[in-house]
């Protein structure tokens, strides 16, 4: 097997490294929680970071008006087989393809990752700003909207007296090594295909 199959094939496996570790993680800070608040977002369901972290937040959210986070979703039935899905066509073009093929697959990871990241924007622009009017608690921005509680989709962020952070863990690693791999996969597969040519 040539050596550049060789690196599509590991590529094309890394990202089942999804179903072993969470693929993102949101931690909220505050002076009245000592042991901050967080979650876990794996590729087919949410986890707590301490026990009933989730149950806390669900608590917490609820004075502001802000849905519970739910047990499943959409996308932990979706997610699971696109990836399975992606790993089936990657091992088939290690052993078949060639490095064309291999930037195929880069390019079809890099979509599908985009649009996952986008759902996530999606989901978490919900979650923070449709609040139930009915609310306990409603705190309005200095123009007098409505505040949202949007969480961020990547690094740190203050929401009333919290701080909130948002960042992958070791299954988006996992994904990314994989992406990767496959445009290193293509590298070496094109320099061989001109060095013989």
């Amino acid at each position: 097997m040539k050596r550049s199959n060789i690196v599509m094939l590991v590529a094309s496996i890394l990202p089942l490294g999804l179903f072993l570790f969470p693929l993102w993680k949101i931690t909220l800070e505050a002076p009245q929680y000592p042991t901050p608040l967080g979650m876990y977002i794996h590729i087919n369901d949410f986890s707590d970071v301490h026990p009933h972290d989730i149950k806390n937040i669900n608590l917490m959210n609820h004075y502001v008006g802000m849905k519970y986070i739910p047990e499943a979703i959409p996308e932990f039935k979706i997610f699971p087989i696109a990836i399975i899905a992606s790993t089936v066509i990657g091992l088939l073009i290690a052993f078949k393809g060639n490095y064309k093929w291999f930037l195929g697959w880069f390019i079809l990871m890099i979509i599908m990752c985009s649009a996952g990241l986008y759902d996530f924007y999606l989901w978490e622009h919900d979650y923070g700003h449709d609040l139930d009017p009915k609310a306990i608690m409603k705190f309005t921005n200095p123009d007098g909207s409505v505040m949202g509680f949007q969480p961020p989709l990547f690094g740190s962020k203050d929401i009333l007296n919290f701080r909130a952070h948002s960042y992958p863990q070791l299954g988006a690693l996992f994904l990314g090594l994989g992406i990767a791999f496959s445009f290193v996969a293509h590298l070496i597969g094109k320099k061989a295909k001109n060095s013989t040519a």
